[in-house]
């Protein structure tokens, strides 16, 4: 049986302080995560239960008790003060989903420090982008991921401390390197948590926008509110859930319903961490006696292209809730996975701004497939005029989704760039940048994206940013990216490329150019294809109009080319 009653219901009198209250949290009392995801749960009689179930490459595990996950952070917390980190500190978690990334955004949490985790698969210039930004202090990470971090040194003066998580002793530590062993280190008798409040800052996560420069969205503690009563509701979470996750914390996914919404409650989760393929997934569901399973439309269209002979293979009746975040969740997945699986994933619409599900299939409520669903309680939106932003009362007609301030998870602003926060709203409503309509009555429907970000797999990839890595390789003159429909990820980064006189367009050279990007850039980013062209459509002020190539990779109208340089 369900634990969160009908979305009506729900409706009827809502106020946020139903998560305060359950959480044991008054307004004006001290607010930190990190102890409300560990010890708060330990101290509730669940010290014993288990937090979390872990699984790497080659079959390795490991488990982790809720007062082993208090200690250890406590630990993390300890050996980051003794380097002299304090609060609203930068300190960034650089990891592979390993316990220590998972247990150490708790303990940079609890020392009031800000955690900044980053995808470990980024390039050297993605990382430094984001760390320069952020003036880290510290970054925990991995021997296999120091090398990046090492080649930033000489342009990265603030960041004092490369923490690596996993050192064998074998290769002498370098400039500002330090050890730290989770398992071994002595855990601190008394260890003081910070004591922040709900407006302390507590996460700052990355996002790509259309200007370039990725955006540094700042959360503060108060928004476990928002996500503990999300996670609970939505995601129907109960004591004995066993819950599987399977964003990385390097996006926002991973933090607010990987970390916080499931620990906030005290209950078991699971990570698996070894490359993606239907049957590792399916083993370990059906290892771990799933029972919740929050996933991604990229994941999910892969595991309908392996089709359903794999599924057979496994005993996958542990199952009972799924959903679905990260970009528009297709009909036909929603139809597919109820016809599979026996339950339909339920699509959820929010973003790294909003630090919590807006838009939801709340359980129980009638399901359109292809449909965002309805506010989730506390939530005011709807779609407005793209002109006027005033509220659209016509049912079916295209707006920009709205959301009216004031959520608890909603950001606090963009990091050192409060101009381009202030932006984000108009007439009083918060615009997140994606276009719909709303149905008669009242679902949510997805259009498309208000700009030119490209959100492949889930996660968003500026434009410019693969732009200039293109552009600082010898050979290239000129590059625009735009994305090209995806069977799997929706939409995938294309790249068009004019090149220098002098060079040869060959195999060769693509490789080259592929090589030296790879470098900088993450592999979601990496353009899935370059198409050399002699020119680019250019506005007669030299502007480069993607909106041309990406009418071309999709076969929509061009529209006006009144502007375009070379038009008659």
């Amino acid at each position: 049986m369900s634990n969160i009653g009908s979305y009506e219901e729900r409706l009827k009198n809502f106020d946020w302080s139903i998560a305060e209250k359950e959480l044991g949290y008054e307004e004006g009392d001290k607010l930190n995560i990190g102890w409300y995801c560990s010890d708060r749960i330990c101290e509730m009689g669940k010290k014993d239960k288990i937090a979390l179930y872990w699984e790497g490459h080659s079959g390795k595990e490991r488990k982790f008790t809720f007062d082993e996950i208090r200690i250890d952070s406590n630990k993390i917390g300890a050996f980051l003060r003794s380097l002299g980190i304090k609060a609203e500190d930068r300190v960034c978690l650089f990891m592979d989903k390993i316990p220590e990334l998972y247990i150490g955004f708790l303990g940079v949490l609890k020392i009031g420090a800000i955690a900044q985790p980053l995808f470990s698969a980024f390039g050297d210039e993605s990382l430094h982008v984001r760390l320069d930004n952020a003036k880290t202090t510290a970054i925990l990470t991995q021997r296999k991921h120091v090398g990046k971090v090492r080649r930033l040194l000489a342009k990265s003066p603030y960041l004092k401390h490369i923490i690596i998580v996993d050192h064998d002793g074998k290769k002498p530590l370098k400039d500002r390197e330090i050890s730290f062993d989770m398992e071994n280190y002595e855990a601190p008798k008394d260890f003081e948590i910070h004591q922040t409040t709900a407006e302390s800052p507590s996460v700052l996560h990355y996002t790509s926008g259309t200007t370039g420069q990725p955006k540094g969205v700042k959360h503060v503690h108060y928004s476990i509110i928002s996500q503990y009563l999300t996670a609970k509701w939505v995601l129907d979470l109960q004591p004995d859930d066993i819950y599987w996750c399977t964003a990385d914390p390097g996006w926002v996914t991973g933090t607010s319903y990987g970390i916080i919404g499931p620990w906030s409650q005290g209950i078991t989760q699971c990570v698996l961490d070894v490359g993606f393929s239907a049957e590792n997934w399916y083993k370990f569901i059906e290892k771990n006696q799933v029972t919740v399973w929050y996933s991604a439309p990229t994941a999910i269209r892969s595991l309908m292209k392996a089709g359903e002979k794999v599924v057979q293979k496994f005993d996958l009746t542990s199952l009972r809730h799924l959903a679905s975040v990260g970009e528009p969740l297709n009909a036909e997945a929603v139809v597919w996975s109820e016809k599979v699986y026996g339950h339909p994933f339920l699509d959820t619409y929010w973003q790294t701004e909003t630090g919590s599900m807006m838009l939801t299939n709340f359980p129980g409520m009638k399901i359109k497939p292809g449909s965002m669903g309805k506010p989730f309680p506390g939530i005011t939106a709807t779609v407005v005029d793209t002109k006027t932003f005033e509220p659209i009362t016509e049912p079916s007609k295209i707006g920009l989704i709205a959301f009216k301030p004031g959520w608890p998870a909603m950001m606090r602003t963009y990091w050192e760039n409060e101009e381009t926060y202030k932006s984000k709203f108009k007439n009083g409503w918060y615009l997140p940048g994606d276009r719909a309509y709303i149905d008669q009555d009242g679902y949510f429907w997805f259009v498309g994206r208000d700009d030119d970000v490209i959100n492949t797999g889930g996660h968003l990839v500026s434009p410019f940013e693969v732009e200039s890595a293109l552009l600082e390789h010898e050979a290239v003159a000129e590059s625009a990216v735009v994305s090209k429909p995806d069977e799997v990820n929706m939409e995938v980064v294309k790249a068009f490329v004019t090149i220098k006189p002098g060079y040869e367009i060959n195999d060769m050279l693509e490789l080259k150019i592929m090589n030296f990007i790879r470098k900088k850039l993450s592999p979601l980013a990496m353009p899935q294809e370059i198409e050399y062209v002699d020119n680019l459509p250019k506005t007669r002020s030299g502007k480069i109009m993607r909106r041309l190539l990406h009418a071309k990779e999709w076969g929509e109208e061009i529209g006006d080319t009144s502007t375009l340089e070379d038009d008659e």
